[in-house]
């Protein structure tokens, strides 16, 4: 009995091969479509981001109260990099941009100082920036608020597109991960149909049968990630040196680490439940059932 229980074991190694490639190869498409929602979440908060709010400062207007305006500004969560311009500094930058100076034309400088800050991302939407709009124009020095309303109508627009698609991709593919893992495991396991029933005939318990093949379902879910995990690891390496330089600023370490976390607990956790409940169907079943 122990030679045949050994003999079936042998003949179980290749299919646990291929349980392995096959739940790896799996998990690591999975892992290259979260790897694409970490960097389109990154694109989007980058361009989200770039959106500026200009507050343009009534003439004449003291530059203490100006100072008290811009550091109450600073203050604010939805203000980033808020800095003050003078009615100098957007005369060079608006000759800086390519524009023809006016000095032949007019003695005067029209152009408006401003404090011209950054937007978070999380409140580049049309509710919240009338609502910022509206907060700094009760400010008697402030004249008027402008922001690019185009290009935020444009974002969102954008970003909602992108967000349904990615994660209705992300819903299907899951789904067709789950299928997929367990099928692969059922396989796997139907060569060890033979060798569980006879356990169960000569006496072992439940727990004692399934036992070694939930320990091995754990190890293999494991390796499977760790393959995965690698190979993701070469791809990413590969891009940022070779393919494409620019999308390196967009890593973010953290977030990998737990893609990386949610690949390894999806391999182990799958695998592990597709075992032990290929094991029991196969201990429910009749000696006759599983020719």
């Amino acid at each position: 009995m122990t030679a045949q229980s050994k003999a079936s074991m042998k003949r179980s190694k290749p299919s646990y091969f291929m349980a392995i490639f096959g739940v790896a190869l799996v998990l690591f498409i999975l892992g290259m479509l979260g790897w694409l929602v970490i960097n389109a979440s990154k694109l989007q908060d980058y361009f989200m981001g770039s959106v500026q709010v200009h507050a343009f400062i009534r003439e004449g207007s003291p530059k203490n109260e100006i100072d008290n305006v811009k550091d109450n500004i600073s203050t604010k969560p939805y203000a980033n990099n808020v800095e003050f311009i003078t009615k100098e500094m957007a005369r060079a930058k608006f000759i800086g941009d390519g524009n023809e100076d006016w000095n032949k034309v007019l003695d005067y400088n029209p152009l408006p100082a401003s404090i011209d800050f950054y937007l978070d991302p999380l409140y580049v939407n049309k509710d919240s920036i009338k609502i910022i709009s509206a907060d700094l124009s009760k400010n008697f020095i402030i004249s008027e608020v402008k922001y690019p309303d185009a290009v935020v109508s444009n974002l969102n627009n954008i970003v909602r597109k992108i967000g349904f698609f990615l994660l209705g991709l992300a819903i299907v593919l899951a789904l067709i991960v789950i299928i997929l893992i367990d099928n692969t495991i059922k396989l796997a396991m139907f060569s060890n149909r033979f060798l569980i029933k006879t356990m169960q005939m000569v006496g072992a318990t439940r727990w004692f049968i399934s036992k070694p093949f939930d320990k091995r379902a754990i190890i293999n879910g494991l390796i499977s990630a760790l393959l995965a995990i690698a190979s993701i690891s070469i791809i990413i390496y590969g891009v940022e040196r070779w393919w494409l330089p620019e999308i390196k600023a967009l890593r973010d370490n953290t977030m990998l680490a737990l893609l990386f976390l949610i690949i390894t607990l999806i391999g182990i956790s799958i695998t592990f439940i597709s075992t032990h409940r290929s094991v029991m169907k196969y201990l429910k079943m009749k000696l006759d059932d599983l020719y």
